[in-house]
């Protein structure tokens, strides 16, 4: 076998255009391939890690196993390029164009409203096409299934299933009306109200006919004659066997090599624990491999079978076979059914999943409690081994030779009086890693309930899959019953046990659940059991109240309808104010072309920058060492704060340096930069360099700040009335507490910044993923030593911001700056999602302590209140958000008497910043905190307290702010009865009576949000309107566009004022050459403000245009605007405005904090799993007033894309950081957004009717933060599910439950004789795996 010989051409297609590369890099992943070679940048990088599905793409190949051309979507972030040789790969681009035809995918979900910031759309428009490619009518399930491994953080996926559902051959949302169908109806009212935000009669029909054509050239023979491929660049090698013998050769001759069919987990590896595999073969053509044996004992799956195939094989089995011979069967098919994403399962292999010995595989422990059978071969031996106890030998190791491979797993088919049952439980139900797994299996004596075998495996209880043997040998011979239960309870809780300082914590959840699953399968087994012995044997009956506990996990699919108020009948047909215009922008978005920041074509001779950061929470640095770096391929230059021009000083307070000087105080602290000639290079030699540090204590948690008094200045205060007198008037005084955790932004498009020198004069251009124009510009001409006026930042687009890119995007930006000063030469970097997560911050973790006083008819009459922030190691913004929390901690109820103090605490971690609310949902939480208390004291309905409380018109504010044109009684008056409250809580209690181990609850929840910038100077916009003489207009204003609209709502804006249609006007880009000193586009005001701005230079323009109109009534926009031109008009204006009548005053307690306020009720319905801290969104409803609507589309899509963001930070998102400061969570490996499957079953948005607001343009309302607090409702809905399942064990009163409400957290409140089984150690007795921050 000569490996001596000149490396192999890759050849395969793309968008039908065949690709020759003769020098394949076995390294280089499929999408930087395609962005970097082929210049196709509509497939994006979202997280590197197959998470996300950004990256999806279509791979097409002729299977010669099953003699037929397969379509597939997979991650083109994990795709080796090496692995597509004789594959046809099908992009976004290749699809569709704006500039030819869109594919009915594109179409549909760019005019269903489904692309907001589009960052994601390309990867969903893929995901949706390979299905359609495969199935041109699928169901809504096979739908949904397609979707899995895709993420959105804008829309909040309704619009996105309501538009691919018009291809689904069961397409109707099933919500009807007194008209029919939901989507034709329009109910009587006085006003015109519509639900349909688009008209599915005017899309094109998808024809399978018109599609890519499998390239003819991978079907002749030459091309399937496969002979041996071989590629190499550098130090790694990949080898292509085409037969068995020759891959046997080759693991004798490399027995360290990896095998890689999907490069699932190699690929991780690769990338971010940084192994290096010199040699790689991929045994996908092996032919044994991919051979399926159905075999007297079960089926036998050659090893490099895909995950999708093996699901496929089972399905069919499953149909073709007798009951009691798929128990086996049915258990896989369970997990595969929420094992990573689609792409993942459509690549990854069954072999590969056994082999990389993961402790929490969803497979391992149903292999190995069913006794698969491995088939093992070398070019020696082959021999079979049982996957049993003795398989795994220890983390991440087999027993299986390093010249062997695994050939084949055969699956065993189930007996006669056999059961099997598979269990996973994980933070989220789609594509998520698992915290605990099982695999459970008895049989029993024939005719009988006693026991003659039984297995019970688990993943996640060790650093290996392991076997309960103990408590198994002691169930043998035993009746299945209430005896056999309780021991078996007692002695799992007695072998599966974790030390409490176990990897992973939730030590308490995962001893737990071992118990839940077998208690699961236990009934599930006694169910099965009484109908097979049709009632011999006095088999115990499972109470029916019990049943709920053995069934499987199953979401209906998603329904819902979006009512607005159209615009009355007769107003003209061009101002499109108030109508559900498409975001202008959606069409590229669903083409892969529009252009965000990375999309910008390489310039010649630029330069690549990666940063060098800290690894320790805080500590004095000793020495930096780049001699290393400085010899890798590719190095340029090193940089450090000694290397800055102008001045290292940076932050919102000053408080900050670009580059760390002598001391870190966070993981993730930059220290430097290393700048190379390609990414790779750049990437390769930072971490080359070596830091050493004198380490110093870190201050990580709430609790220890407070312990040390380690405290921003000043400590924030405000009250009104008088907090001791209220507190005597009160029956009862209650004291409580809640922690609510932090959050990650989790922009899809990660920080990006370009730097280009213009060679003069130090100018400089910045083309910046950021919500801050002025910041982004005066921070970086600040470090590289220049006036303000010669740096022009430029921003098109941003993948998504929600305040993440509001002040953190500088810390890389004035980076890349300095690089570019230094170098003389244009540099870019883009983080990988691992160092955004890293290093950016996200929403500040809170604690709030609080003590109210209260009548016993439920009227407040005294709050105390302190909130802890844990700000990290800078200010930042946190003044701003403690100022907000404080101004939000009565959320919507008039407290007469009242104090509250905000803590800034100063903490060793990255500094947290701005996230959509502001500190806003925080103060608002605690209120609906400490409102839920005082119901459950007075023994009242909480809906009833809550009415009870509410602010009334002309109302003053403890910040002393009269509340005018306050709508929320009519919001929850009118979310009552939309919801049907009232008869639903009765449903809801009657299911509790009738259900043990699953609950459900109901909560409705108001919020009231204060609408403009705390700081006063930053509530002005400017604008800047340029006419051409053939009509057209270029706008330029000073916000940002990141997926929420705000170009679409401002063309429509100034296509009313002008009076000219909007495809007339054209917004380029946001920069600070048009519009300086612009405010950040935040706080929900960029409408308002912008708006007025464009308003403003609006109607300067008409104002020199009115002779033109009037000496030339007839003409047209063109004729008038050429008639000023002859007459040498200006055609240019710009546009100011500043926010009227506002400002506060926090000495005095006085003056208008905000100039308005935005008011919403949700009513949100759940069930909870008692025994696994799963819960379902059943039904929420919303009623958002959002004044008169300037566009209802993109407003609900703020709606629901705020509520299912709040969503994740109230019940999934989950920030980890060990006792040392590390963050844990980095990726959507760990950190878990919310995903498809996770939205309400029921999602139902109105818009409250009639309600202008005459404080802002066209009596519109602002409305991207508001709608995120109305997520809490399911928190305490959550909360209300679990008051409810505690009360089946006897337990009442008040109870803390912290936020996020996660699995863990729900079981663990859930207290009964499991939980018990399972004592917790004392905190202060051992070092946790991680803290609460």
């Amino acid at each position: 076998m000569d490996l001596d010989r000149p490396v192999d051409e890759l050849i395969f297609f793309v968008n039908g255009k065949k690709v020759i590369e003769k020098n394949a890099d076995p390294k280089m992943t499929l999408l930087t391939y395609l962005r970097r070679k082929l210049g196709l940048p509509g497939t994006k990088l979202g997280c590197g890690e197959g998470g996300c599905g950004a990256c999806t793409v279509m791979i097409s190949r002729y299977n010669e196993f099953k003699a037929k051309i397969e379509h597939y979507s997979a991650n083109a972030c994990l795709a080796p390029v090496c692995s597509l040789h004789q594959c046809a790969v099908t992009t976004v681009e290749g699809i569709g164009s704006t500039k030819t035809r869109l594919h009915p995918v594109q179409e549909r979900i760019a005019k269903s409203h489904g692309s907001q910031c589009g960052f994601c759309t390309p990867g969903i428009v893929m995901s949706m096409y390979s299905l359609l490619r495969n199935n041109p009518e699928p169901t809504m399930e096979e739908i949904e299934t397609t979707f899995q491994g895709n993420l959105c953080r804008c829309t909040g996926y309704r619009p996105i299933l309501q538009g691919f559902k018009t291809f689904s051959k069961d397409g109707c949302c099933g919500k009807k009306t007194a008209n029919g169908c939901c989507m034709n109806g329009k109910e009587e009212a006085a006003t015109p109200i519509s639900s349909a935000l688009f008209d599915p009669t005017e899309f094109k029909p998808l024809d399978p006919t018109q599609e890519v054509i499998f390239p003819p050239e991978l079907l002749t023979h030459k091309a399937r004659q496969m002979k041996q491929i071989y590629f190499k660049e550098g130090s790694v090698m990949w080898i292509q066997p085409s037969d068995l013998n020759e891959l046997l050769t080759l693991k004798s001759k490399y027995p360290e090599a990896r095998l890689v069919v999907g490069n699932t987990e190699v690929g991780i590896e690769t990338k971010f624990k940084n192994l290096h595999y010199p040699v790689i073969i991929s045994p996908g053509w092996v032919s044994e491999l991919n051979a399926i044996e159905h075999t007297q004992e079960g089926i036998c799956f050659g090893a490099a079978c895909t995950l999708t195939t093996v699901a496929e094989v089972l399905t069919k089995a499953v149909a073709d076979l007798p009951l009691y011979k798929t128990e086996v069967f049915r258990a896989v098919l369970e997990q595969l059914r929420w094992f990573a994403g689609h792409q993942i399962r459509n690549v990854a292999a069954i072999g590969g999943n056994i082999m990389t010995a993961s402790p929490i595989s969803d497979l391992n422990p149903v292999f190995m409690a069913s006794g698969s059978k491995l088939n093992l071969i070398s070019i020696e031996s082959k021999r079979s081994v049982l996957m049993d106890g003795n398989f795994f030998t220890g983390y991440r190791k087999t027993l299986v030779e390093p010249q062997e491979i695994l050939l084949s797993v055969e699956i065993p088919f189930s007996r006669k009086w056999e059961y099997f049952s598979a269990f996973k439980q994980a933070t989220r139900r789609e594509d998520d890693i698992a915290i605990v797994t099982s695999g459970m299996r008895v049989l029993f004596n024939a005719e009988s309930h006693q026991v003659a075998q039984v297995q019970l495996s688990y993943g996640g209880m060790a650093p290996v899959t392991v076997l309960a043997t103990s408590t198994c040998k002691e169930l043998i011979g035993r009746d299945w019953d209430d005896d056999l239960l309780q021991d078996a309870c007692r002695l799992l809780a007695q072998e599966m046990t974790l030390s409490p300082s176990a990897p992973g914590g939730m030590v308490e959840f995962r001893q737990t659940l071992t118990l839940s699953f077998f208690y699961k399968f236990y009934l599930t087994v006694l169910k099965k059991l009484a109908l097979d012995l049709k009632g011999k044997n006095n088999v115990e009956k499972i109470p029916p109240s019990y049943e709920s506990a053995t069934e499987l996990f199953h979401n209906p699919y998603p329904t819902g309808a979006q009512l607005f108020q159209e615009v009355p009948v007769g107003e003209d047909d061009e101002d499109v104010v108030g109508k559900p215009l498409m975001h202008l922008s959606a069409m590229k978005q669903a083409t892969g072309e529009a252009v965000y920041c990375d999309d910008i074509p390489h310039y010649e001779n630029e330069l690549y920058l990666a940063l060098i950061s800290s690894t320790k929470a805080h500590a004095n640095i000793i020495s930096v060492d780049t001699a290393e770096a400085e010899c890798s391929p590719g190095f340029v230059c090193s940089l450090f704060a000694k290397d800055i021009p102008g001045s290292n000083i940076t932050g919102i307070l000053h408080d900050e340096t670009i580059f760390a000087d002598n001391v870190v105080t966070c993981v993730g602290h930059i220290i430097g930069a290393i700048v190379a000639d390609t990414q790779e290079h750049a990437q390769r030699a930072a971490k080359l360099v070596k830091i050493s540090y004198e380490v110093l204590t870190p201050v990580v948690t709430i609790q220890e700040a407070i312990e040390n008094k380690s405290f921003y200045q000043p400590i924030k205060t405000m009250e009104n009335g008088n907090l001791q007198r209220g507190l005597e008037e009160a029956d009862h005084i209650h004291e409580g507490e809640i922690h609510i955790g932090g959050q990650e932004h989790f922009y899809l498009e990660t920080n990006c910044a370009i730097a280009v020198p213009k060679g003069e004069d130090g100018e400089m251009e910045l083309f910046v993923s950021t919500q801050n124009t002025t910041k982004t510009q005066s921070f970086a001409a600040s470090a590289v030593g220049v006036p303000y006026n010669k740096i022009v930042v430029r921003v098109k687009r941003m993948g998504g911001g929600f305040g993440g890119k509001e002040s953190r995007s500088t810390i890389l930006s004035s980076a890349v700056a300095v690089a570019a000063a230094k170098t003389g030469r244009p540099v870019r970097c883009m983080l990988d999602r691992d160092e955004d997560m890293l290093l950016t911050g996200g929403r500040h973790p809170y604690v709030g302590r609080y003590k109210v006083g209260f009548t016993k008819n439920g009227r407040v009459t005294a709050l105390e209140v302190s909130y802890y922030a844990n700000a990290g190691n800078s200010q930042d913004l946190s003044h701003g958000i403690m100022d907000r929390t404080l101004f939000h901690m009565t959320n919507t109820y008039k407290i007469p008497n009242i104090k509250g103090t905000g803590y800034l605490c100063k903490t060793n971690l990255p500094s947290n910043t701005a996230f959509r609310g502001f500190g806003g949902p925080q103060g608002m939480l605690v209120a609906e905190c400490w409102i839920n208390d005082i119901a459950q004291t007075c023994g009242l309905p909480a809906d009833h307290v809550r009415k009870l409380n509410l602010y009334k018109e002309g109302d003053l504010t403890h910040f002393n702010q009269r509340l005018e044109q306050f709508t929320l009684p009519r919001c929850w008056d009118e979310c009552l009865r939309n919801a049907n409250y009232h008869k639903r809580r009765l449903s809801v209690e009657e299911f509790n009576r009738q259900n043990r181990w699953k609950k459900r609850g109901i909560a409705i929840i108001p919020t009231k949000f204060g609408i403009s910038f705390t700081l006063t100077q930053l509530n002005q916009a400017g604008a800047l309107i340029h006419i051409y003489t053939d009509g057209s207009v270029l706008l330029t204003h000073g916000g940002t566009e990141m997926g929420q609209g705000l170009h679409t709502k401002m063309i429509q804006v100034a296509s009313k004022a002008l009076g000219i249609p909007p495809s007339k006007i054209f917004i380029s880009e946001s920069s600070t050459n048009t519009v300086p000193n612009a405010s950040p586009t935040a706080a929900s005001v960029s409408s308002d403000l912008n708006g007025m701005a464009i308003y403003n230079a609006c109607h300067k323009i008409l104002k020199r245009l009115e002779p033109y109109k009037l000496s030339n009534p007839g003409g047209t926009w063109e004729s008038w605007v050429a008639a000023a031109y002859v007459d040498r008009v200006s055609l240019s204006a710009t546009g100011f405005y500043k926010t009227p009548d506002i400002g506060y005053d926090p000495v005095k307690n006085e003056g208008n904090a905000s100039s308005y306020f935005s008011y919403g009720v949700a009513c949100s319905e759940v069930e909870i799993d008692c025994l696994t801290g799963d819960h379902k969104n059943l039904r929420t409803d919303i009623v958002m007033d959002v004044g008169t609507s300037l566009n209802p589309a993109i407003d609900i899509g703020q709606i629901e894309g705020a509520f299912v963001q709040g969503m994740g930070l109230f019940t999934l998102e989950e920030m980890r950081y060990s006792p040392d400061g590390f963050l844990y969570t980095r990726g959507p490996g760990m950190y878990k957004i919310p995903a498809f499957g996770d939205i309400p079953s029921e999602f139902n948005v109105s818009l409250l009717r009639d309600c202008p607001n005459s404080k802002a343009i066209y009596s519109s309302k602002a409305v991207g933060e508001p709608p995120l607090f109305l997520s809490a409702s399911i928190f305490f809905a959550v909360k209300d599910a679990i008051t409810s399942a505690r009360a089946e064990s006897n337990i009442t009163g008040l109870f803390q439950l912290d936020s996020p409400a996660t699995p863990e957290r729900i079981r663990n409140a859930c207290i009964d004789n499991f939980t018990k089984l399972c004592p917790v150690a004392k905190p202060g007795t051992f070092k946790p795996w991680a803290v609460t921050v």
